[in-house]
């Protein structure tokens, strides 16, 4: 394999290529650009053979994604931020049609105030839109990602989009080490998509017609059961990917969490961090480790059980605002699980490193030597925050 130094903007690019995307449609927004820069660049110069397609706004990319899909199309968007805002009433036409998108979303705060950093306030307002979700911790897993997405959102047993997230600037503008795979092992890997259904003159088929109310709520829990049998899927190439390329992932990654009786839960770069604290806390014998999650959607909620389990504590970190709701949407999860499997630990909500804020690894050691104590007016505790 091939091991280069590269902005991992431009390794997700490549990534692309080496999955022989057919049609790329994305309007530009910081800190997505990069990417689309560097696909247009590999198109205009003819070493990628792809239609690219510029448009007016981020709802006309993933609208021409929806009917190049369609049609039959491996296609690829990206955005940030408003963009993925303003693509969201498409977002739910894109899940429920069906249609094996692949989108990279570089986390970026929402305005206002207008913010270009990043944090997971734009994935979290549109984790419900039907989507498969992964994050990713680094440059290599970006692009694996990106190959691994078009297996899984074209397995004839999912055929759902896929959002890879990546954090913006804290991963998009770095300069990492990445192996490219060889494009013969990515083409066995990967073959072409072959559509069940296609959007064809010569042989007319109807789809997204009316849904009536004797056939709405069916057709909506089909796509329900589909996303849920989605998990298979992915943790079943992720196993293929190890064994053909050498690099192993799992929907649910952990750290030193071996004899851990309180962890950290947090998703994306943030956990680079954390694993910094974590070893600092090891040291003076805490016994504490992290669970970083790869796959959010669909929520893996099983193997989640098996873990949290052996735990007491878990201290929830959190990169986006609720907005007058009980808590944070990835506490949401975990204390609804909690709940209803009876597990006896205690949980604890942390929002930390909002529009970019840094959060370092003395801010982690404090929360875990420092447990929480909800004062009756939140349920959460803002990290930082000056009065």
């Amino acid at each position: 394999m091939k091991r280069v130094g590269i902005e991992v903007s431009a390794a997700i690019a490549e990534a692309a290529k080496l999955a022989r995307v057919e049609v790329i449609s994305a309007y530009p927004i910081t800190p997505q650009t990069h990417i689309v820069e560097r696909l247009a660049e590999l198109v205009a110069d003819g070493e990628l053979e792809a239609v690219y397609m510029n448009v007016e706004s981020e709802h006309s990319a993933l609208s021409a994604c929806v009917g190049a899909a369609a049609a039959g199309a491996r296609t690829f968007t990206s955005t940030s931020a408003q963009g993925l805002e303003l693509m969201h009433e498409i977002l739910f036409i894109a899940s429920s049609l069906r249609l094996p998108i692949v989108m990279v979303l570089v986390n970026r705060a929402l305005s206002a105030p207008l913010s270009i950093w990043c944090d997971h306030s734009d994935v979290m307002a549109a984790r419900d839109c039907g989507w498969i979700m992964l994050f990713c911790e680094n440059g290599q897993e970006a692009v694996d990602s990106v190959i691994m997405a078009y297996r899984i959102a074209e397995d004839r047993r999912v055929l759902l989009p896929v959002m890879v997230n990546i954090d913006g600037f804290t991963l998009s503008h770095v300069i990492e080490p990445v192996e490219f795979p060889e494009q013969e092992l990515v083409d066995s890997f990967l073959p072409p998509y072959n559509p069940l259904f296609t959007l064809n003159p010569e042989r007319p088929v109807t789809m997204g017609a009316y849904g009536m109310p004797e056939i709405y709520t069916e057709a909506k829990y089909a796509q329900e059961m589909a996303i849920k049998g989605s998990k298979a899927v992915v943790k079943e190439v992720m196993e293929e990917f190890g064994r053909v390329f050498g690099r192993r992932y799992n929907i649910i990654e952990t750290y030193n969490l071996d004899g851990a009786e309180s962890a950290f839960f947090a998703l994306g770069t943030i956990n680079e961090n954390i694993k910094t604290a974590i070893d600092a806390l090891r040291e003076k014998g805490k016994n504490i480790g992290l669970i970083s999650l790869r796959l959010f959607r669909p929520f893996p909620s099983e193997e989640l059980i098996e873990i949290l389990k052996n735990l007491k504590r878990l201290m929830v970190i959190e990169r986006a605002m609720p907005q007058g709701a009980e808590n944070t949407p990835l506490f949401n999860e975990i204390s609804s699980l909690a709940f209803h499997n009876r597990l006896e630990i205690q949980l604890e909500n942390y929002i930390a490193g909002l529009g970019g804020r840094d959060v370092d690894p003395q801010e982690f050691i404090t929360i875990a030597t420092n447990p929480f104590q909800k004062d009756g007016k939140m349920n959460y505790k803002v990290i930082g925050v000056r009065g």
